[in-house]
């Protein structure tokens, strides 16, 4: 099959009301292309707009793309309409396999096998997903990080029937759109960073669970410690360039014996009532007064910052 350049994609459809879908839609706005947005219902449109309204302030301080405009913005409540003389879809449905299989189906027969399909979900492999799809070798999974209109990471894999070359030209995509693409090796559950993110989550429940640490003191941890360091370096150089000259070699040949230490417990520790209300009730004494608008219009504004600041020193 051959693909279109995707230098020449103008118009895009986003599928899905919530933070992923919403968030998406507002992206691809920033990046100036025309926008269809594929609500399942019209009563979601007040809390998809109001999604954009707060991303819209990030975005645009970061600075939009030249003819970027919320105008380019058309909502639809029909999926044929949606889709008709789009050239690529975005889809942000319900984290439920039955939903997705059942709309890509719809898709397959909708859509020119040329128009590739990105999936956002987080917990489902593309080689389920595609089991009903009649073109199934244009799927692909395209995993962002919340929120998508800011942080820039998308994973992008296929499954079972995806063509190797949908998988590149959706690379090749997401680049061109603004985002920093992760080509994976392999369909894992997870992908790359929400595993990695998974592993750090595993710990601060067990910590809380054991009455070891709050969620407080685990945020303070993360906030002030590993977090702005990754800004600039990942895990792996940061131990690389911690030991110095030597390097990775040095540290793993000096720290490997502390691997077998009890520092990580990688087992999901069991989800208690009580364990349920520590966590609860910790988050909700962090936010304390705050409304979730004000939080997330706050996360906005520090995220903006730090990539501009780290845009600027590297450009500087």
């Amino acid at each position: 099959m051959m693909y279109p350049d995707p230098s020449s994609v103008t118009r895009v459809t986003s599928i899905g009301a919530g933070p992923i879908g919403g968030g998406w839609a507002a992206h691809f706005l920033a990046r100036g292309y025309d926008v269809t947005a594929y609500l399942h219902n019209e009563s979601e449109t007040p809390a998809f707009r109001a999604i954009l309204d707060t991303a819209w302030v990030s975005l645009t301080e970061l600075g939009l793309a030249e003819g970027a405009s919320r105008d380019r913005l058309r909502i639809v409540t029909d999926l044929e309409q949606a889709l008709e003389g789009e050239q690529f879809v975005q889809e942000s449905a319900p984290e439920r396999l039955e939903i997705k299989q059942a709309l890509y189906k719809r898709m397959g027969d909708i859509l020119p096998p040329s128009v590739v399909i990105g999936s956002s979900t987080s917990g489902l492999t593309m080689t389920e997903i595609q089991t009903s799809c009649a073109t199934p070798e244009r799927t692909v999974i395209g995993h962002p990080f919340n929120p998508p209109y800011l942080l820039p990471l998308v994973e992008i894999v296929g499954g079972d029937d995806t063509a190797p070359e949908a998988v590149a030209w959706a690379g090749a995509f997401y680049r061109i759109a603004g985002k920093a693409p992760l080509l994976m090796k392999k369909e894992i559950p997870g992908f790359v960073a929400t595993r990695l993110q998974e592993a750090l989550w595993r710990e601060a429940l067990h910590m809380v669970a054991n009455g070891e640490a709050t969620p407080d003191d685990i945020d303070i941890a993360l906030m002030n410690g590993p977090a702005p360091r990754m800004v600039s370096q990942g895990q792996c150089m940061a131990f690389h360039v911690a030991c110095g000259a030597g390097g990775m070699a040095t540290n793993l040949d000096q720290f490997g014996p502390a691997l077998k230490l009890p520092w990580a417990r990688l087992e999901a520790p069991e989800l208690t009532t009580e364990l349920r209300d520590r966590m609860v009730d910790g988050c909700n004494a962090i936010a304390g007064e705050r409304h979730f608008e004000d939080m997330a219009a706050q996360r906005g504004r520090e995220i903006v910052a730090v990539l501009n600041a780290v845009r600027q020193s590297r450009e500087g």
